[in-house]
């Protein structure tokens, strides 16, 4: 089993510290590689906002850097740790540039097999609105998000006894649940926002394909465009979230169309 570790820290504090006890315990009951992608290490550039990952294609980004070898990283892996410390209530800016850098993936999510866990530390409070972010990023690249932790660990002080005891259980449970998932392969349900976000972004690409080809045709190459489907992937989903769906992609029809008849878009 092959586990990725992204790191969104400049050095191997306590983010990093927190990924290698639940390595410590993982490997105590599974036999798993973990690797750790050091976001500090890597050359990975800023992304330009030019769009020609969304228009042609991310083969086509004018930045040569080792995002294609990240991005197959990801592929390769069984399951992916995203870690970043809370920097001014938000990930760091290393993890901020990462998320950036593969943007055309919220377009083209592609992660539907693989399981995340989501990390984060702070010296005080910030972890739930960091925690909120990832998991955002994680789910809508495909990722089945198993569990999310946040620890405080605050700096230049002594921690207390029964806080470390607090984050070490965290950690420890946080490393169950992951190997669990991993075994267990199949994808839970979406929630609420998941459902609606496909109807949406389908509405929204297939209206638009004369404009963002490169999305139309990898929607349609899924099979997503067909109206049996509900979801990225096949998994049960709740039925008042689909009727909220079909409505959400409705109006997204609705609103798009509008615009094509205003001339807003030109195709």
């Amino acid at each position: 089993m092959k586990i990725l570790v992204i790191m969104g820290s400049h050095r191997k504090g306590n983010t990093y510290n927190a990924v290698k006890q639940i390595e410590e315990h993982f490997k105590s009951i599974e036999n798993a590689e973990f690797q750790y992608l050091m976001l500090a290490d890597v050359n990975l550039s800023h992304c330009l906002g030019c769009y020609t990952c969304f228009l042609k294609g991310e083969e086509y980004c004018p930045i040569k850097d080792d995002a294609t070898s990240i991005e197959q990283q990801m592929h390769d892996a069984d399951g992916v740790i995203f870690a970043s410390p809370v920097y001014g209530m938000n990930v760091s800016g290393l993890f901020k540039m990462f998320v950036d850098r593969f943007s055309y993936i919220f377009h083209r999510p592609c992660f539907f097999d693989k399981k995340a866990l989501l990390i984060t530390t702070a010296g005080g409070i910030g972890q739930k609105e960091v925690l909120k972010y990832m998991d955002l990023v994680a789910s809508v690249w495909g990722f089945d998000v198993v569990n999310q932790i946040g620890l405080m660990t605050p700096a230049g002080i002594h921690i207390p006894k029964s806080l470390v005891l607090e984050n070490e259980k965290k950690l420890k449970e946080a490393a169950d649940k992951f190997q669990l998932a991993l075994q267990r392969k199949e994808h839970k349900s979406p929630s609420l926002y998941d459902v609606l976000y496909f109807r949406g972004a389908r509405g929204s690409f297939e209206e638009l394909g004369g404009i963002s080809p490169r999305d139309y045709e990898y929607w349609k190459g899924n099979g997503w465009f067909d109206k049996r489907t509900k979801y990225f992937v096949d998994v049960p989903i709740n039925p008042i979230y689909n009727i909220l769906g079909s409505v959400m992609e409705i109006y997204v029809r609705h609103q798009i169309r509008k615009l094509i008849a205003d001339g807003e878009f030109q195709y």
